[in-house]
């Protein structure tokens, strides 16, 4: 649609209308003393209307009191905030923005923390009151419509619950596709004012940090073609996102669009063609971006704008397969609890759509969380990864919630550790110089071994919790261990146990001699890289290696490449299996993504272990070696609840 017939149908409804384009001294005459007044947010605030209605409180100084601004999030002006209008306004947002967190932080304002996904409930039933909206939106069409372009969220609920609609309608606000369409029928003023939509300003020379361009390196590795995405805002997902162009095939289902999003989709690596709903759509809720990502979503069929009930629902989340959830946050302690709204005592932000997705991508079948965070604050001066949160900070997730973790310094996968676990694998992320300082704390709080050793000496410890004892098929007792500096002569005996064949298997070599130097590459372990797991049989006093199960991770592909050998004595007894078992185990605990490896054509027991190892196998065949990939499979989770 044009802005010429843009134009035209708007005098053609003024015609049809006229009561509807009164003076705007007659619309905010209409404003009552403890009215509750709405106020579209973020970019798509109407900043014509909120100067307009604050100009006529100054030139009717009496004309209401203590009225209620209830706005999500404030991007532009907020002169409702001003201590010369604390007779008339109060202001109350459910995510606090850089324009009200003082005056919500010294009691001059309001905030409600809430999950977005409940505004609109708590808007129907009359929880949060709604008498008057204010809202921006595009131009009517010929059949009336106006769009709410740029912010959809919960405007459409507030202007159905709203006895008192004003409309600004704006030729530069884009017209989007999806549930944010409203008639001028159902509106009962419209105030014409054309000005430039309020753009979300990036900060270029922050996003081109190392820290930042590392946790989008990390992130990215995370990320696997097919995937659908969530992503908030900020120099984190922009990072992010910049690194995701060598992936093939990803979907949107977010909140918030942004102009990495449009960028990727220009791109042709977001087309949304393996989403499980609403595929081939980009599914948002509101933008904050620039012009030329306006200019892109409007009239654009591929982009959907749903109510925020809809798009920030967990069950509705939990419908797409491979969902991905990315969310930041200001603070996450040794246990995993994190905040996202608070420093301390000091309301910062919000809960916003933070819990809905994590929750939802959760719920998800083969569904991924990223808490992805810089190691720092205040120019290196303050850890985010803290012993415990800072007195009166809110967990905006608890322990149970965390999944993956993201720092520059790398990714902490947390689900299913321990206490003790989680404490070293968050230390391990922190920034080098609080890593001392951290691993004191988590001594003295009991949340690690009391002689925990520090890098580098940690790479080298004995991870004594990886001792397990299993059964084979067979009924055979394993004690299966890491590997120890000191298994080189048990070592050598299992690798001279081996027959030539099992040997040439094993190392794809006829090299008959296994030298102390080659030795050493086996028991020297650095446990942060790779998992060397023996299966032992007899006592302790007389060990015996039966089985050798080996993984080194692949920091590109946060994969594995994982070996296995078993005594020639001891096979067809199910020792290949526990071990393959088990060091998959190990993997998925550290969130690792897949196992590859390297098999003779002719091995075809260890094909065999392989093909019953319940992965998700591709393979090709290369002088005489099958090269393998062998994805984990995700159970699906439990979603009725």
């Amino acid at each position: 649609m044009t802005l010429a017939n843009s134009q035209k149908y708007l005098e053609a409804w003024k015609k049809a209308y006229p009561e509807k384009f009164a003076s705007e001294d007659e619309i905010f005459s209409r404003i009552r003393r403890g009215h509750h007044i709405f106020v579209t947010s973020g970019c798509g605030e109407p900043q014509y209307l909120i100067a307009a209605m604050t100009k006529y409180v100054e030139s009717h100084p009496k004309a209401f009191f203590d009225a209620e601004i209830i706005q999500i999030y404030s991007l532009g002006i907020a002169p409702y905030t001003d201590e010369k209008f604390k007779s008339n306004f109060r202001h109350n947002s459910f995510f606090i923005g850089n324009n009200t967190r003082d005056p919500v932080n010294k009691g001059a304002a309001d905030y409600t923390p809430i999950s977005l996904s409940d505004i609109p409930a708590l808007m129907s039933a009359g929880m949060v009151q709604i008498d008057i909206a204010l809202i921006q939106t595009s131009l009517p069409d010929e059949h009336g419509f106006l769009s709410l372009g740029v912010s959809v969220d919960v405007v459409k609920s507030a202007a159905e619950r709203a006895s008192l609609v004003i409309v600004q309608v704006n030729s530069y606000m884009p017209r989007v596709h999806g549930d944010g369409f409203i008639n001028i029928k159902d509106v009962n003023f419209v105030i014409p004012h054309d000005a430039p939509i309020l753009e979300l300003q990036r900060s270029f020379s922050e996003e081109k940090t190392q820290s930042l361009q590392r946790i989008g390196f990390y992130v990215s590795r995370l990320i696997q073609d097919g995937d659908t995405l969530q992503v908030g805002y900020g120099s984190i997902p922009n990072a992010i996102m910049a690194h995701l162009y060598s992936k093939k095939n990803l979907g949107i289902h977010t909140e918030l669009l942004t102009e990495g999003i449009v960028s990727l989709s220009q791109a042709g690596v977001i087309d949304n063609s393996r989403k499980t709903l609403n595929r081939g759509k980009t599914v948002a809720t509101f933008c904050m971006a620039k012009k030329e990502t306006y200019d892109y979503i409007n009239d654009n069929p591929s982009i959907v704008f749903r109510t925020v009930d809809y798009t920030n629902n967990p069950m509705v989340i939990a419908r797409n397969d491979n969902m991905v959830a990315i969310n930041s946050a200001l603070e996450i302690d040794l246990t995993g609890q994190a905040t996202s709204e608070s420093i301390g005592s000091m309301f910062y932000s919000g809960i916003g759509g933070f819990h809905d997705f994590m929750r939802g991508a959760l719920l998800a079948k083969n569904g991924k969380t990223i808490l992805a965070m810089k190691s720092t604050a205040v120019h290196e001066s303050i850890s985010r990864i803290v012993p415990t949160l800072s007195p009166q900070a809110g967990v905006t997730l608890s322990r149970a919630d965390v999944r993956y973790v993201v720092t520059e310094h790398g990714i902490a996968y947390l689900h299913g550790k321990n206490i003790r676990e989680r404490a070293m694998a968050l230390i391990s992320i922190a920034h080098p110089k609080f890593r001392p300082w951290l691993i004191e704390e988590a001594k003295k709080r009991g949340l690690i071994y009391p002689d925990q050793a520090y890098i580098p000496g940690e790479r080298g410890r004995y991870p004594e919790a990886l001792e397990t004892y299993r059964t084979t098929k067979t009924g055979l007792q394993l004690f299966l261990r890491p590997m120890k500096i000191t298994d080189e002569p048990l070592l050598k005996d299992f690798f001279y146990s081996l027959s030539d064949r099992s040997l040439h298997r094993r190392f794809m070599s006829w090299r008959m001699d296994i030298p102390h130097e080659r030795l050493q590459d086996f028991v020297i372990i650095d446990y942060t890289k790779e998992i060397s797991i023996l299966a032992i049989i007899g006592s302790q006093e007389n060990e015996m290696i039966v089985g050798l199960g080996q993984y080194g991770i692949d920091e590109a592909t946060h994969a594995a490449e994982v070996a296995v050998a078993v005594r020639d004595d001891h096979q067809k007894r199910g020792i290949g299996t526990e071990l393959l078992s088990y060091l998959t185990y190990l993997a998925k605990r550290e969130g690792l993504l897949g196992f590859t490896a390297e098999v003779l054509v002719e091995n075809t027991a260890m094909l065999q272990v392989f093909a019953q190892g319940g992965f998700d196998i591709t393979r090709q065949v290369e002088a005489g070696v099958y090269h393998l990939k062998m994805a984990f499979r995700i159970p699906e989770t439990v979603r009725d609840i």
